[in-house]
């Protein structure tokens, strides 16, 4: 039976809420030695923002320290923390959720250890921070707290021990996932991974994020477009001022309703946002003008019913769009999903999707062909682990002209692969 983990080993710590604090705890990781554990929670679905509620830190022999970074404030003091470990690993369960509210107080980590990520590479089936402690460390942590409102003050005791576990069991979890890695020879891939989440830039901005609005299939024309666009926009704007979450203003049904149904009287408006709202007097008052105004708009203002595609079309098209392509795309995915089985590696991580798309389709050079295919793949990302794994692997798929006998087998990763997408 796995052993029980309710509370953190080195005990429950007080909550660090001001200068004093802060610093005392700064001086008692320095005295530890080894990497340090870091985790954040925020608000996520209750808030606009992405910014940390709640910072846990632990390093053996420096403690484990909770940090209230609303009440903590002084930029000043987390860049001290910066500095002060600018040479150390820094340990985080799933980096990529993690690291933007962690560089937006000032812990920009030189050095990543992301045991989610060491997880898949070295081939563990669920690598959640539950279940993998539960595989590797035989320990069975508790995750009730997971989706809570950490915003709210004060912060409840048992979201407190609920949080100090996460940081608890992170080293012992690192080291049990880098014994993995080195077991199965893949330690320099994850190391790879690591290095290059913190190269990565921040995410662009998605162009015409509206038109991701939960029950778009029920639009039929451009006014409704409009109107959708018009009501999402003052929706976002409205939610970044009082920093709540867009979906507790109103949510994306009472938006479609808004915007198919455009109410002549303001009551009726009110009273569709009122029933799906989270929040006390919004200004439904400036938004019912604004859906009256937007319905005045010319035919030259209203938004298309289907942008053009700037990247590469759907899968669920190219066998019409380029026929090549797709028998190419089509031996190409076979060919990586057998590789990733042989590895024990998710095919997501041996290699992208998007990565696969990109090289297969255009017609590849009558010469050179292993040449093209590894600078193909670096010039789309692909990490030098990854093109020494697949690249030879991809020959002879580009060389195909029919696609395979039977339907190749798709991916989970790409399952939904132009759902989202426009023609």
């Amino acid at each position: 039976m796995p052993e029980p983990l309710t509370t953190p080993r080195p005990g429950l710590p007080e909550l660090i809420i001001d200068r004093e604090g802060f610093l005392a705890a700064l001086s008692e990781l320095k005295n530890g030695d080894g990497p340090i554990a870091v985790d954040a929670e925020r608000a996520s679905g209750y808030r606009y923002s992405q910014r940390a509620y709640l910072i846990q830190i632990f390093r053996r022999g420096g403690g484990l320290h909770l940090i209230d970074p609303i009440a903590v404030g002084d930029p000043d003091l987390w860049q001290q923390l910066d500095i002060s470990f600018k040479e150390c690993e820094w340990i985080i369960h799933a980096s990529t959720q993690d690291l933007p509210c962690l560089r937006e107080l000032g812990i920009s980590p030189q050095i990543l250890f992301d045991t989610e990520l060491g997880g898949r590479i070295a081939g563990c089936e669920r690598v959640g921070l539950g279940p993998l402690t539960l595989a590797l460390l035989d320990l069975q942590l508790a995750k009730e707290h997971s989706a809570v409102d950490w915003s709210v003050r004060p912060l409840p005791v048992d979201w407190l021990n609920y949080a100090a576990l996460d940081v608890d069991v992170l080293i012992d979890l690192r080291d049990a996932v880098e014994a993995r890695l080195l077991e199965s020879g893949k330690l320099a891939w994850a190391h790879e991974d690591f290095a290059q989440i913190l190269k990565n830039p921040s995410a662009p901005a998605r162009v015409d994020p509206w038109r991701r609005t939960s029950g778009m299939h029920k639009v039929r024309d451009r006014m409704t477009l409009a109107l959708i666009r018009a009501l999402w926009a003052a929706r976002d704007e409205f939610a970044r001022e009082v920093d709540i979450a867009p979906g507790r203003i109103f949510n994306d049904e009472a938006l479609v309703e808004l915007a198919t149904k455009r109410p002549a009287k303001i009551e009726d408006f009110t009273k569709i946002i009122k029933r799906r709202s989270r929040v006390s007097n919004p200004p439904t008052t400036e938004w019912f003008a604004l859906l009256q105004s937007t319905l005045l708009l010319p035919d030259s203002e209203l938004p298309l019913i289907r942008v053009p595609n700037v990247g590469l079309p759907p899968i669920k098209l190219w066998k019409d769009r380029n026929p090549l392509g797709n028998a190419r795309l089509s031996h190409a995915r076979a060919a990586v999903i057998a590789r990733a089985a042989e590895l024990n590696i998710p095919v997501e991580n041996l290699i992208s999707p998007e990565v696969i798309r990109q090289l297969t389709w255009k017609n590849p050079p009558d010469s050179d062909l292993e040449i093209y295919i590894e600078q193909t793949l670096a010039l789309h990302g692909a990490r030098p682990w990854q093109i020494a794994q697949i690249a030879s692997i991809l020959a002879e798929p580009m060389l195909a002209t029919e696609p395979p006998p039977v339907p190749d087998p798709v991916p989970a990763a790409e399952a939904d692969d132009g759902a989202a997408d426009s023609e």
